[in-house]
C-alpha cells in the first residue's frame, strides 16, 4: 500500500502561508499532515506545485517512495487534509478496507482509493490532470469524513478544534514525565524557576531541548517544540503550539508559530498563524477582536470571505519582519519576504517594505530577500541551499500580481 498526497487548484487560497511551502507542511494542532501520514508506515509520495518540486523533494527526501508496480492499493491524500488524530485514523481506516472509491469535502476530493492495476498519475501531474484521471474512473462514494483547509483562516479554527486530541495523542506515544500536575516535559527539556503553569483545562507539552525561561505562564492546553525557547516573564496562554527552534517572549495565545520563528520581545498575539523564518519587532502587537464585537471579514486577493469566527488575528507568510511597536489590526495577512512598520491596516503584499500610515509602499528586491536569508540561516547553523534561493525567486515572481492591486499603487 502507499499514500500519494497532492495539492489541488485551492492550494494558492491558501496564500500567504502556502507561497513558499506544500500545504501538507502547514501545522495545525501541533501536527503537520505529513508527519500524520509518515506515521502510518505506508509508503509516500507526493504532487506539489512545481516551484516546490526541487526544495520538497530535499526537504523530505528520508520519505519518499519510489513505486515500481500498479499492483499495490494506492490512496490518493488531498494535501489540505485537516492533520487532526481523527483524520489519521480515517485514512487507515480506508486503507484496511481496501474498497475502492472517493471521499469528497464539498466539490473537492479529500481521498481516492484506487483500484489495483490501474496506471498511476505522474508527480508532475497538474491539478486538473489528476482530477480528469479521477474523475475518468469513476469512483463510487466512499462513507467517510475528511475536513478540508480552504482559506488561511481556517487553520486556527480547526487548530482550536483539534489541538486538544494531538496533545493527547503526542502524550500517548511519547517518553515525557509528569513533573507536576498536567505538565508533562521530556528528559532534556529545563525549566526555569518560578514558573507557573494552569493545567486545570488540558495539559501543558514541553518537548526535547526546549527551554522555559523564569517566571514564564504557561496555560494548557499548550506544546512547546523541540528546541523552542520560551523567555523570561513570557505568558503563553492556551492552545498555543510553538514550533521546533522558535523564540517565545511576551502574551500569546490560540497561535501557531512554525519553526525558526522568532517573537521574542514585549507585544501581544492572539489566533494567529506565523509561518517560518519571521521575526516580529518589539512591542509588535495584533488585535483578534473587532471594537463591535463581531464575526470577523477576510481579504484574500480582494475578495471579502466572511470566517464565521469572532476571534482571527493575523497571517504571516514565511520570511516576513516588523518594525519595533509594529500594530496589526483585525485580520489581517502580510505576505512572505515583506518588511513592515506602522500601522498594519490592509492587507500586505508579498516582497513589499510597507509603511503605509507613513505614507510609503515600496518593492523588496528578491536579492535583498536571499542575502537576508543566508544571514538568517547563518545564526541558526542551517546551509543555504541553491534551491532555497531559487523558491524565494520563484516566489517573488508568483507573487508579482499581488503589488499591482487596483487601489494599492506602490511608491517605486
Amino acid at each position: 500500500m502507499s499514500i500519494l498526497l497532492f495539492e489541488d487548484e485551492y492550494a494558492a487560497q491558501l496564500y500567504p502561508v502556502t507561497i513558499g511551502k506544500p500545504v501538507f507542511a502547514i501545522s495545525c494542532g501541533s501536527f503537520r499532515l505529513i508527519d500524520q501520514v509518515i506515521s502510518i508506515g505506508e509508503a509516500v509520495r507526493w504532487i506539489v506545485r512545481p516551484h516546490l518540486r526541487k526544495v520538497v523533494a530535499e526537504d523530505f527526501a528520508a520519505h519518499h517512495a519510489k513505486l515500481s508496480t500498479t499492483s499495490d492499493p494506492i490512496l490518493l491524500l488531498n494535501a489540505a487534509v485537516v492533520p487532526s488524530v481523527s483524520a489519521k485514523e480515517t485514512v487507515v481506516r480506508l486503507l484496511r478496507a481496501g474498497r475502492p472509491g472517493i471521499v469528497r469535502c464539498g466539490a473537492r476530493m479529500a481521498a481516492a482509493l484506487l483500484p489495483k492495476g490501474h496506471a498511476l498519475p505522474s508527480e508532475r501531474s497538474s491539478a486538473e490532470e489528476l482530477t480528469l484521471f479521477t474523475d475518468s474512473l469513476q469512483l463510487e462514494p466512499l462513507d467517510a469524513e475528511l475536513p478540508l483547509l480552504k482559506f488561511p483562516h481556517d487553520i486556527v479554527r480547526y487548530h482550536l478544534e483539534i489541538f486538544r486530541e494531538s496533545l493527547d495523542c503526542r502524550l500517548t506515544g511519547g517518553a515525557y514525565e509528569e513533573v507536576s500536575e498536567g505538565v508533562f516535559v521530556a528528559s532534556d527539556a529545563r525549566l526555569g524557576r518560578h514558573v507557573v503553569t494552569d493545567t486545570s483545562d488540558w495539559p501543558i507539552l514541553i518537548d526535547h531541548w526546549a527551554t522555559i525561561g523564569s517566571c514564564a505562564y504557561l496555560s494548557g492546553p499548550a506544546y512547546v517544540g523541540p528546541r523552542a525557547r520560551v523567555l523570561e516573564h513570557a505568558a503563553i496562554k492556551e492552545c498555543c503550539s510553538l514550533g521546533h527552534t522558535t523564540k517565545i517572549g511576551g502574551e500569546i495565545e490560540a497561535t501557531i508559530i512554525e519553526p525558526y520563528t522568532n517573537k521574542q520581545h514585549h507585544g501581544f498575539l492572539g489566533h494567529s498563524y506565523l509561518g517560518s523564518w519571521i521575526n516580529l519587532g518589539a512591542g509588535t502587537c495584533n488585535s483578534d477582536l473587532k471594537n463591535t464585537y463581531g464575526q470577523v471579514n477576510m481579504i484574500y486577493d480582494g475578495r471579502k470571505v466572511k470566517t464565521e469566527m469572532q476571534f482571527v488575528g493575523c497571517f504571516i507568510g514565511d520570511y516576513a519582519k516588523t518594525a519595533i511597536n509594529t500594530g496589526i489590526f483585525t485580520g489581517k495577512t502580510i505576505g512572505a519576504c515583506s518588511m513592515v512598520y506602522g500601522f498594519v491596516t490592509t492587507e500586505v503584499p508579498s516582497f513589499v517594505n510597507y509603511a503605509r500610515s507613513f505614507g510609503q509602499v515600496t518593492e523588496a528586491p528578491v536579492e535583498v530577500m536571499a542575502a537576508t536569508q543566508a544571514r538568517m540561516f547563518t545564526r541558526r547553523n542551517v546551509v543555504q541551499r541553491p534551491c532555497d534561493v531559487q523558491l524565494l525567486r520563484d516566489m517573488y515572481e508568483l507573487t508579482r500580481h499581488e503589488r499591482q492591486w487596483p487601489g494599492e499603487p506602490l511608491s517605486l
